[in-house]
């Protein structure tokens, strides 16, 4: 992807656009994947029979812990809890904003036990964790625009969860319904690119959420299932740096049409329980 994104620049008019945005330093909560494995089937992506290569995944996972730091942002880790596979999925944990988080109730029973340890962290870390009452499912679900959250629904986190952190945060909150069991988190379908713009795949909505959506942000960089598919949308982005998926090829083209500066980092292994980059990546918001 480098070298024919760096071909793409070379003829694009304007190959300065990119000056223009400003990336926001960000700090990050994740959990080291050293019991990932894929034990269980919870999503269309994951296969019991499926042989995960750990010290694959752990490598995949420390370069794009690196990638952070390299790029100015705050690491923070969770300690990896034995019997707990997906708790490297630390996304799913909560949604925090102005420094107050709202934690996670998984659909999953298999998923259930890891919000106690993430809940532990951030009550260590000196904050009070409100728990929800109906399915949730953290920053999976709950995307943090700067203006309101965008709420994903259809597949795991509620409507009545949406409620429930509307009251609790004081922001508009958005229900967004998703309808491809592939993309069954929000995360999968829809990313903030910065205060103004996201990228998201249309056909991941119903018909009244992709209207919303249009209308919402009418510049939004659009995707398309394959740029889904190969985890483009599950992508982390500081305002500037988009962290993308390098098998998304022809997403990171079209972000750098818009100025934005993609930075490949290949989380394949992780693909295989239905997770990528953003899944991997809890924003601390104080």
């Amino acid at each position: 992807m480098v070298s024919t994104l760096s071909r793409h620049r070379r003829k694009r008019r304007n190959p300065s656009v990119s000056d223009s945005r400003v990336p926001l330093r960000r700090r990050f909560l994740v959990c080291e994947p050293r019991h990932f494995a894929v034990q269980y089937a919870i999503n269309p992506w994951m296969h019991p029979d499926t042989h995960v290569d750990v010290d694959l995944a752990q490598e995949q996972w420390r370069t794009l812990i690196h990638a952070y730091e390299a790029h100015g942002h705050s690491v923070d880790a969770v300690e990896p809890v034995p019997g707990l596979p997906d708790m490297v999925f630390a996304a799913n944990s909560a949604v925090v904003v102005g420094g107050r988080v709202f934690g996670s109730l998984f659909h999953a029973p298999e998923r259930r036990p890891e919000s106690t340890h993430y809940d532990l962290w951030f009550k260590k870390a000196g904050y009070d964790v409100q728990r929800p009452q109906a399915v949730c499912e953290g920053e999976g679900d709950l995307v943090w625009t700067g203006r309101y959250v965008l709420a994903g629904t259809g597949f795991r986190t509620t409507r009545e969860a949406h409620r429930e952190v509307q009251e609790f945060f004081g922001h508009p909150v958005i229900s967004l319904t998703l309808v491809d069991p592939h993309l069954y988190h929000l995360d999968t379908a829809l990313f903030v690119l910065d205060e103004n713009n996201i990228a998201y795949y249309p056909e991941a909505f119903s018909p009244g959420s992709r209207a919303v959506l249009a209308q919402l942000y009418p510049d939004a960089v659009l995707a398309t299932r394959d740029d889904a598919m190969a985890f483009g949308l599950n992508s982390v982005s500081d305002g500037r740096h988009v962290f993308i998926a390098p098998q998304a090829e022809a997403l990171a083209l079209r972000l750098d049409d818009h100025g934005y500066v993609p930075v490949p980092v290949d989380l394949s292994e992780f693909h295989k329980a239905g997770g990528g980059i953003k899944c991997c990546t809890q924003e601390i918001r104080s």
